[in-house]
């Protein structure tokens, strides 16, 4: 049996297609607390990243008991396979990791900007050029040749700094460049052009206040893919091997045979939690404040 809509009616939509004001206001509480939520999550994590002695019981770099002890009063949890407090080296490794990411979106960030909107305002060969670099580093084979960078500078933290600033510019390059072409044809832009300024006191001075929203969500993002990456490179043992980060705490898990015996409980997966909740405070972040921009525009 077929059911026929009379001319001239409207079509009742599902529930489940109808988004009601008093849905999309749920919404925006959801993404107001979700935000909230990561904001203090990364408050943590930040104070634990810059008073690490203060707060973890000993020094990460010692050994403070017998080798791969389970958790109990003196080692919260446990030790690792030379004796030193996995509790503290945990807390130690936030600097290392954290940092890391906030360096990574900071220094791509600045390139993705400045060539976005070079890019986006100048046109020409200068777009032309731009974006076809821009292309080359979005196509290329990210973990291979990170590996491969990586492997040819030698393992430290610098290095993964640098290598990871290499590849994680070009988006935001692109979402920048996007905004700028909307913006570019503005009136104000005009009056400013026909005063006299140049393009660089146009691009400093203008464009650059209608992109610093979506810099700001980009430096975010920008930092929690960053944070994943070195944990990644890390644990390839291709980050600095004398530091404490959590990729090389889950390094040394994976040669000491963590994985395959008891301690994984209390070596790697408090680890995997940590960069769990570090990458998920960052993306709860950069959600609302990509719905709060949208909504503002």
């Amino acid at each position: 049996m077929t059911t026929q809509t009379r001319a001239g009616a409207t079509p009742r939509l599902s529930p489940f297609l109808r988004y009601s004001p008093r849905s999309q206001s749920s919404v925006r509480r959801l993404t107001h607390i979700s935000g909230w939520i990561g904001l203090l999550l990364l408050i943590v994590m930040l104070i634990l990243a810059t008073f690490p002695s203060a707060i973890a019981p000993y020094d990460s770099t010692e050994r403070v008991a017998l080798p791969l002890q389970r958790p109990n009063a003196s080692n919260v949890l446990g030790t690792n396979d030379i004796g030193q407090d996995l509790f503290s080296e945990l807390i130690a490794g936030t600097r290392a990791s954290l940092f890391t990411g906030l360096i990574v979106a900071s220094i791509a960030i600045f390139i993705g900007t400045i060539i976005g909107l070079a890019s986006g305002y100048l046109g020409g060969w200068i777009d032309s050029l731009l974006m076809r670099l821009t292309d080359l580093i979005l196509v290329l084979p990210f973990l291979p040749l990170v590996i491969l960078i990586s492997v040819y500078l030698g393992p430290s933290q610098r290095n993964v700094i640098i290598v990871l600033s290499i590849f994680f510019w070009a988006g935001p390059a692109r979402l920048v460049r996007a905004r700028v072409l909307s913006m570019r044809a503005e009136t104000y832009i005009e009056a400013a052009r026909a005063l006299g300024a140049n393009p660089v006191q146009i691009m400093a001075g203008h464009l650059w206040s209608g992109v610093r929203p979506l810099a700001i969500v980009q430096v975010v993002l920008v930092a929690s893919a960053s944070i994943l990456a070195e944990s990644s490179l890390s644990f390839l043992g291709l980050g600095d091997p004398s530091g404490k980060s959590w990729g090389t705490m889950l390094y040394f898990a994976r040669a000491s045979g963590a994985f395959l015996s008891d301690a994984w409980r209390w070596w790697v997966l408090p680890t995997g939690l940590m960069i769990t909740l570090a990458v998920l405070s960052l993306g709860l972040i950069g959600y609302s404040l990509e719905q709060r921009m949208a909504g503002s525009q």
